[in-house]
């Protein structure tokens, strides 16, 4: 049998299902002030705990309860902060780089954006009861919600439940694509650019919230976040001065805005950290995307490289590539190998899919922090 032939068939028999743990929280019971927790967390760990998800939240809510804590009025510190500078953002956590106001947006507002049936955008009250459009990233489709009319948060739990998320809008392409779906009905809709001035302690981009009914509330004496463990792990927020326990996280995967080619990435990676991240399950994929959009580089080095001698893609931590994301004419069994060797990246924009570089190119990258358990 061609060597070739039996080293696809080895990958192939070798396939299985991976699993990953979660980023890991840890709740640490000792009473501190936000500012105290945060500089113990940077220390110790990555940072004051960030939350991008409901599994996110799930699993912060349980490394606080199995911490032999009475939940009883128990508040803990998450790393979320009222900094007074308004920013656009979308809430799939996409940059804004594209905009297409009908008027010039105004400042220091928490307002939340509208698509006019012109494809004109403006900006309302998140209050206000109007349609909405999801993305639905499994089927890469735009749906229109016409038959309900909510505020832009509930329309964001509707989309994130049923679909993906409210849908964001890069470039006039997408804009001309979601105005097909509305321009017909005369219809303001919400997408999902939204203003607020809450930031993260480790500057992620996630948009996810848990506020109490009502919250957040108050003026700026009341800047931090503190999370009640009793009540579901709504959201509360409050002065920074307060002294209570709070919860950390450690992040599996760290972007290294250095520019550097893939062997060198990878001495950089094994030297400071464990490795290139190997995408092996579609739990990986999602962590790419939480850290990729702060990249500087279009796109960024991963684990994956392509063996010329036997015609097979492989990652550097030995698993066999089977979950794959491959965008269109990438990822194919005969790579040239002249002059240079190929290696995967990850793109930073649209759908986060894989291509094959030289591994020459001058690339952000993506490490591992910790081995798997």
């Amino acid at each position: 049998m061609d060597e070739s032939v039996y080293f696809r068939l080895l990958v192939i028999a070798l396939c299985s299902v991976s699993e990953c743990s979660q980023r890991r929280y840890h709740h640490i019971n000792i009473n501190m002030n936000w500012t105290e927790a945060q500089r113990y967390c940077r220390e110790n760990y990555t940072d004051l705990a960030t939350v991008n998800n409901m599994n996110d939240m799930n699993e912060l809510m349980s490394k606080v309860k199995n911490n032999g804590v009475n939940d009883n009025d128990l508040h803990v510190w998450i790393g979320l902060k009222n900094t007074s500078v308004y920013k656009w953002k979308w809430s799939m956590g996409h940059t804004v780089d594209y905009k297409n106001w009908e008027n010039k947006q105004s400042d220091n507002t928490n307002d939340c954006t509208i698509m006019k049936n012109s494809g004109k955008w403006d900006h309302k009250d998140c209050n206000d009861h109007l349609n909405f459009i999801c993305y639905n990233e499994i089927s890469k489709d735009y749906i229109y919600e016409e038959t309900q009319k909510t505020t832009w948060t509930e329309a964001q739990s509707f989309c994130r439940q049923h679909h993906t998320d409210l849908t964001s809008v890069r470039n006039q392409t997408e804009n001309d694509e979601i105005q097909t779906k509305i321009k017909n009905n005369g219809n303001e809709v919400w997408i999902g650019l939204f203003s607020d001035s809450w930031q993260w302690s480790d500057n992620s981009n996630s948009t996810f919230r848990k506020w109490k009914s009502d919250e957040p509330n108050g003026d700026n004496s009341e800047p931090c976040t503190e999370v009640y463990v009793n009540e579901l792990g709504q959201w509360n927020n409050i002065g920074c001065s307060v002294s209570q326990t709070f919860v950390c996280h450690e992040d599996n995967l760290i972007l290294i805005k250095e520019k550097m080619s893939w062997p060198e990435a990878l001495v950089y990676c094994r030297q400071h950290h464990v490795d290139l991240v190997s995408v092996v399950s579609e739990k990986i994929q999602r962590w790419l995307k939480e850290v990729i959009v702060n990249a500087s580089t279009a796109s960024v080095w991963m684990g994956l490289r392509h063996s010329c001698s036997v015609g097979i893609w492989f990652w550097v931590n030995g698993e066999p590539v089977c979950y794959q994301k491959w965008a269109p004419g990438n990822g194919t069994s005969v790579e040239d190998c002249d002059p240079v060797v190929r290696s995967g990246a990850v793109q930073r924009e649209g759908d986060h899919q894989w291509i094959s570089r030289p591994d020459t190119d001058k690339l952000n990258f993506i490490c591992i922090t910790r081995d798997s358990e």
